[in-house]
């Protein structure tokens, strides 16, 4: 906000971290450029993005560095993390790219890699939890380790990681958590039973999370995409009825795009969210809000 006041104008945020005075007479568009600029800018943030080998995670993980942050890249496929390691580096330089392999859902292995990305590369600053799996079939013939396996992937890896990342958070006083919900969080199709409780429970975890580690200075906040386009959904936009049902389904009559998400992502990993807590954003052209 700007007022005028003895021939000056104050800039000043409701969090009081950037001040400055300037004369009047002075055009204010730069400071206000140079203010705007500094609310959104992650230079010198360490972010892990869970499951960012490819697909969505990978363009977060993207937008992040564009943004300025420090990358830790993560997946399970070695050569296939190694390659989009390499091509972040060749982007960002080396110092600013790194790549940590291990499976979210194992409590052990959680807890040894992110002891060791503290100790050898940095502390976290922010953590997205996009790590997650699909699995079509219909419920009378979903089989039990089919439901865990997604639950486990889609749900109880944000807690095992988003707890391990809280504990050195908490200790220091601030932290973004981004937990990537979906469509799904708030709606229901045939087939994706399991997908569809593991995006309803990770709202609610959001909001615990919140409950439990706002007071520590952390904010803890969920996005949830509706239908994306990407190489891994492509052939549900080649599928003719499908997709015909998607334009008609969404008010903005499109498919949603990886550069949809990069801006909130940033947003909610910035300066810019410190007030914002608990909540889940809906990036899905309306769909959620229309019968």
């Amino acid at each position: 906000m700007f007022w005028e006041s003895d021939g000056a104008t104050f800039a000043d945020t409701a969090a009081g971290f950037y001040r400055q005075w300037v004369p009047v007479d002075e055009p204010s568009t730069l400071l206000a450029r140079e203010f705007m600029s500094q609310l959104f800018d992650l230079s010198g943030r360490l972010a892990l993005v869970t499951g960012s080998s490819r697909g969505i995670g990978r363009e977060l993980a993207r937008a992040l560095a564009d943004a300025g942050a420090t990358i830790i890249l993560h997946g399970r496929d070695e050569q296939r993390l190694a390659e989009t390691a390499a091509d972040f580096t060749s982007r960002y330089g080396a110092e600013r790219v790194h790549s940590v392999c291990f499976d979210v859902t194992d409590d052990a292995s959680v807890r040894e890699n992110i002891a060791a990305i503290e100790k050898n590369i940095g502390a976290i600053r922010i953590l997205v939890n996009n790590a997650g799996i699909q699995h079509r079939v219909p419920m009378l013939d979903l089989e039990v380790a089919d439901w865990q396996r997604v639950i486990d992937t889609n749900l109880t890896s944000a807690f095992l990681v988003g707890r391990e990342v809280a504990r050195g958070m908490v200790e220091r006083g601030e932290g973004k958590i981004i937990n990537i919900c979906s469509v799904q969080t708030d709606l229901a199709r045939p087939t994706i039973s399991a997908y569809t409780a593991a995006k309803g429970g990770l709202r609610n975890l959001t909001r615990a999370m919140t409950a439990e580690w706002a007071g520590s200075g952390l904010q803890i906040n969920g996005v949830a995409p509706g239908y994306i386009h990407t190489e891994m959904t492509q052939n549900l936009v080649d599928d003719e009825k499908f997709n015909s049902w998607i334009l008609g389904r969404t008010p903005a009559a499109r498919w949603g795009t990886v550069e949809d998400l990069a801006g909130p992502a940033i947003w909610l990993a910035s300066d810019g969210s410190n007030y914002v807590n608990g909540q889940t954003i809906f990036i899905d052209g309306g769909m959620s809000v229309v019968v």
